[in-house]
């Protein structure tokens, strides 16, 4: 299988940690679990950022979804099913753009995942991981996915990470609004 060309020049970089202790199995999970750990970090500097830029729209149709509802609630006690239908229907479309908006983001939090697979596809294809004690084998992905977990549990329990990215993110919405404010001539 050809390697692209975005994966080539990452390739060095990512198959050192494949190559730490020459013992196969260990340096397969130590080369995973660097693999897991960058993906996590920058899928959680793109989710927070994309939370951080998207916050006021999303917070705009939870309350436009707040306010909705309760309208179709008064409307509903008072007895008039025209306006309680017509605050329902506006109350539902606030909600699924909300709902939508926000799952969204999730791919912001998930996209360096599938690029870590596609790599490790590359590399990793016809390799599989024989599961002791039973017939079954786990390939690239299976071991991928068990060390994600693993260390997504271990990167939720690092309460600097949220300074970090607050940090991160907070000089690149600075950066940004310097440039807006450039561009008008402020």
């Amino acid at each position: 299988m050809e390697m692209p060309l975005v994966y080539q020049v990452f390739d060095p970089f990512l198959i050192w940690f494949y190559r730490i202790t020459g013992h196969a199995g260990l340096d397969l999970v130590i080369g995973t679990l660097v693999l897991a750990v960058m993906a996590l970090l920058i899928g959680e500097l793109c989710a927070f950022l994309a939370v951080r830029f998207t916050r006021k729209r999303v917070d705009r149709y939870v309350e436009e979804a707040d306010r909705y509802q309760t309208l179709s609630m008064d409307a509903l006690k008072a007895g008039n099913k025209d306006a309680y239908t017509a605050a329902n229907k506006l109350a539902n479309d606030a909600f699924g753009h909300s709902f939508f908006q926000q799952l969204s983001l999730s791919a912001a939090f998930l996209w360096p995942v599938f690029f870590a697979l596609a790599w490790m596809q590359c590399r990793f294809l016809n390799i599989e991981i024989p599961i002791s004690g039973t017939k079954w084998s786990l390939g690239f992905i299976g071991v991928f996915i068990i060390i994600y977990v693993a260390a997504y549990f271990l990167v939720k329990r690092l309460p600097w990470l949220r300074r970090v990215m607050g940090a991160i993110a907070g000089s690149l919405v600075r950066c940004q609004m310097e440039v807006k404010d450039a561009k008008r001539g402020l």
